[in-house]
């Protein structure tokens, strides 16, 4: 399969084997971890570009992108190859002890990437939230202040470190009493549903008021940095205004405050640019990267000027921040082939020149909503449907049955947003015109029959 077939539904998902295995591992896996119903999961057991096909022969077309991580395809076979060939060689090296070439090589490639000019400096790690644990801890060796500002809606990962900067009380809830304490939260630059009450572009981007505010206030002082998504990606796909972004650059500039891109999510092409922040035309001081690096195999980093990183204390032989898995060699043969694979077969150029037919689409479906579909924004192959009631309030019960019947018909796609009520739209860069109509389709249907 070349990853460019539409969908077969052979049985209707999940099908009797994704129903024994999910049994299987409801029997050996925390029950917080996976939800298991009537209608989820179904277990994948092979893939190719924008295609996955399940253990009972179902085929789908990927809307998901599976978390936004298979950036060049799933199982992209020069990816795949580059795996296999490193991890018949050298699987895993001793990352911040006797290192290997290829560490060497993804960080030079890395350094040349993200946006900013003169000498950056990489610290390797596994997942996003190791990422942003680097960034964060960067922040405070660099400027000597603890304090992070963040803002309501974000994600950041799970890890105590990026949970205090997480937003939403179902993931802090029951750890608050065991988190640090050190971060200040404002509103984002939310348009569809404006903080403040205004309407962009009217408003002048009068809540960057609420960010200079909360620096003034009693913790301000103790703030060094700002962390912040281009677009809210789990937080409801939110595009916030460009001018709001450079906004924060510039009140980091003025006050002497590090600005902190999240990019795990938007990263690598996703949004049109190599990197959501090169839309606002803003260069971070530090940018942490991850799930399309690679387009499967986990490896991130935090990337950051020289300038700011050399801010680190030199390691005399033991590092103060670091991972057994730190610069794996097979994870950076994977990031390799995949930023390769990017770049040869012109992908992020490819998805913003979908950007305006999927708009098209998007807008049209909403169109045809019956009003249940409030808002569509979003970026290159990065998009959000704001699902709503009769009143506009957000709706996550028709998200989720929009999810469950776009499942049924062979699109895999998720939902979003604080309220589980942003259809969320992040396949894999490779998808054809094709797939992505027959997938929107497959919303629109699924959307009208229950809005009936």
């Amino acid at each position: 399969m070349r990853g460019e077939a539409l969908a077969t539904i052979v049985v209707a998902p999940p099908g009797p084997n994704s129903r024994r295995l999910a049994r299987e591992l409801r029997d050996v896996e925390c029950r917080n971890v996976t939800y298991v119903s009537d209608d989820f999961p179904v277990f994948f057991e092979s893939g190719a570009g924008a295609n996955l096909i399940d253990v009972d022969g179902n085929v789908y077309v990927d809307l998901s992108g599976a978390f936004a991580v298979a950036a060049a395809g799933h199982s992209d076979p020069d990816v795949a190859a580059a795996v296999a060939r490193q991890a018949a060689r050298l699987m895993h090296g001793m990352g911040d002890v006797h290192p290997n070439a290829l560490k060497v090589e993804l960080a030079r490639t890395l350094g040349e990437l993200v946006p900013g000019a003169g000498p950056k400096r990489v610290i390797f790690a596994s997942s996003g939230a190791e990422a942003v644990e680097s960034a964060i801890k960067t922040a405070a060796v660099a400027t000597g202040k603890p304090g992070v500002l963040c803002f309501t809606g974000a994600y950041h990962g799970l890890t105590y470190g990026a949970l205090e900067v997480t937003d939403r009380g179902i993931f802090r809830a029951p750890f608050v009493r065991q988190l640090g304490g050190f971060a200040t939260r404002v509103p984002y630059a939310y348009c569809f549903r404006c903080p403040i009450g205004l309407t962009y572009p009217a408003c002048a981007i009068e809540c960057l008021k609420l960010v200079e505010h909360a620096l003034d206030g009693p913790d301000g002082a103790d703030i060094g940095a700002i962390i912040v998504e281009p677009i809210q990606a789990r937080g409801g796909d939110v595009t916030p205004p460009p001018e709001w972004l450079r906004g924060l650059r510039a009140v980091c500039d003025r006050r002497g405050l590090l600005l902190i891109a999240d990019e795990i999510y938007t990263g690598f092409g996703r949004t049109g640019r190599w990197f959501a922040c090169e839309h606002a035309g803003i260069v971070p001081d530090l940018i942490c990267v991850g799930k399309g690096m690679s387009s499967g195999f986990p490896i991130s980093a935090c990337v950051g000027s020289a300038a700011v990183m050399d801010r680190w204390p030199e390691s005399q032989g033991e590092a103060i921040h670091t991972s057994t898995f730190l610069g794996n060699p097979t994870g950076c043969a994977a990031a390799l082939a995949s930023i390769a694979a990017l770049r040869d077969r012109k992908l992020v150029e490819r998805a913003a020149a979908l950007e305006p037919v999927v708009r098209g689409m998007l807008e049209s479906l909403r169109a045809d909503s019956r009003g249940r579909i409030g808002d569509v924004r979003g970026r290159g192959l990065m998009w959000g449907l704001e699902c709503v009631d009769e009143r506009g309030r957000p709706d996550g019960a028709l998200a989720g049955v929009v999810v469950t019947g776009a499942l049924g018909r062979g699109v895999v796609m998720l939902a979003s947003g604080p309220d589980g009520n942003v259809l969320q739209l992040a396949p894999p860069l490779t998808i054809t015109q094709q797939q992505l109509e027959f997938g929107v389709d497959v919303i629109r249907r699924s959307t009208i029959e229950t809005s009936i």
